[in-house]
């Protein structure tokens, strides 16, 4: 039996976007206008590499149950009993209401799994306010902006762990079974297709020097040279958002970031002979911020003549406007001809390994007092930061928590430094490295000012 996922929250704050948005199609009737739903809508998705019954319910408000408000929120209320997981909606900008406080008091008092999903939490000054959810008391807050796409690849990941592993009695198989989720995305003509079909062996995709003759994402499954299972999607080409006009290319481009964001490794596809421009920098960045892995895929090796300074050009452009994903692996082939393609999968499972890898707290914390001591915090506002102690809770991307005191405050080329001791300490090139800091609460704050 597939697990049942109900999301809930007060009127407004995104429910039957975000439904659409995991359903991967226009299901639930959306419009600024508080209570559209009224009824409970249910369609089977696939989530986290699972089949589950979603179910987007109405806006959660007190009311008389003999009121339409009322029978609205018996309705939600109903549809949480016997569900494996609730997704709890705030919105991020309006921040927390007295109404978000009394029904995440209710959920605490409900046995069912409930994960706070921060809604319209575009950019950093979103993600920032997304925190303030911590004060639920429903354990961490998954910031995204449902209207946009971002942060669903973190959505997904933060659900399997709350979902578990599948039951023995499930088709879907075990994790260490399940296929490699890898995108290949890229540019218009960068040879995209025509790498899919070298890995395969067969030409599988329609290629030609034309661009953008592929329309759609193209997901096939793969057993590569290790004998591990992959599922292989090829995209349409990504040109720059003035260009994309035609309402068939903007659903090819809306393809392509679903692509992207489920995936857990993404190959970059250059073309050697034009470099990396600002287009495929997008792309990368895109990437990072949605913690996926990346590897690059340098296409038309062959037709370059100074491979030095290409290669050199690319590096350059990585390490300038990519300092996130430091060391991001770089494989040179020529998928016309298949030379260097044999290298490109093994640049794969290496990365995907250290996307993967989690380290014991012990030896994040004596890296932490090794990084302390070169380099102690900076003094701000005249006042020194404490940091104390330092844990690493999950893979996937790795992500580091520091506690301590006024850690909220530690400047941004602090955390740099942080962030890339740690990422040559334990070796961990090409993956993007979250960094969280949590503070002491100052039960006395309120009462200030």
């Amino acid at each position: 039996m597939q697990p049942t996922i109900v999301i809930l929250g007060r009127p407004n704050v995104g429910k039957s976007t975000l439904f659409n948005r995991l359903a991967q199609r226009r299901i639930a009737l959306v419009h600024d206008t508080p209570g559209v739903t009224r009824d409970r809508k249910e369609v089977t998705a696939r989530i986290a590499g699972r089949d589950v019954t979603l179910v987007d319910t109405a806006g959660l408000e007190e009311a008389p149950p003999d009121t339409v408000p009322g029978r609205m929120r018996a309705s939600s209320e109903a549809a949480l009993r016997g569900a494996s997981l609730a997704l709890f909606v705030m919105d991020a900008r309006a921040g927390i209401t007295p109404a978000d406080r009394a029904f995440a008091a209710w959920l605490r008092r409900v046995r069912v799994p409930v994960l706070v999903v921060a809604n319209k939490a575009e950019g950093r000054a979103g993600t920032t306010a997304a925190m303030e959810a911590f004060e639920l008391g429903l354990g961490d807050p998954v910031p995204v902006s449902s209207e946009h796409g971002d942060g669903f690849g973190n959505l997904h990941d933060e659900i399997a762990a709350k979902l578990g592993p599948a039951p023995e009695d499930e088709e879907e198989a075990t994790e260490a079974d399940r296929p490699l989720r890898l995108a290949i995305v890229g540019r218009p003509n960068a040879g995209k297709s025509t790498l899919l079909n070298a890995l395969l062996g067969e030409d599988r995709m329609i290629t030609g020097p034309e661009p953008g003759l592929t329309r759609d994402a193209v997901a096939v499954q793969w057993r590569d040279s290790t004998g591990g299972e992959v599922r292989l999607v090829d995209t349409a080409g990504m040109r720059k958002k003035a260009r994309v006009q035609e309402t068939l290319e903007q659903m090819s481009v809306a393809s392509t970031l679903a692509a992207l964001k489920e995936a857990e490794v993404v190959v970059l596809v250059l073309d050697a002979l034009l470099g990396m421009d600002e287009q495929d920098l997008r792309i990368a960045r895109l990437a990072e911020r949605e913690g996926r892995a990346l590897v690059i895929a340098l296409n038309k090796w062959d037709a370059v003549e100074d491979r030095n300074a290409a290669r050199r050009r690319v590096e350059d452009a990585l390490m300038t406007s990519l300092a996130q994903s430091k060391g991001v692996t770089v494989v040179p082939l020529s998928a016309a001809t298949g030379r260097g393609v044999d290298k490109l999968m093994p640049a794969v499972r290496a990365t995907y390994a250290l996307w993967n890898r989690r380290i014991p707290t012990g030896e994040v914390n004596r890296w932490f007092e090794a990084a302390l001591a070169r380099h102690q915090p900076p003094l701000v506002d005249g006042k020194r930061i404490k940091l104390r102690y330092a844990t690493m809770p999950k893979a996937r991307p790795p992500t580091m928590v520091i506690f301590g005191t006024r850690a909220d405050v530690l400047p941004e080329d602090y955390r740099r430094y942080l962030v890339n001791s740690f990422r040559e300490h334990f070796t961990m090139p090409g993956v993007p490295i979250r960094l969280q800091l949590r503070s002491p609460r100052n039960p006395y704050a309120e009462d200030e000012g």
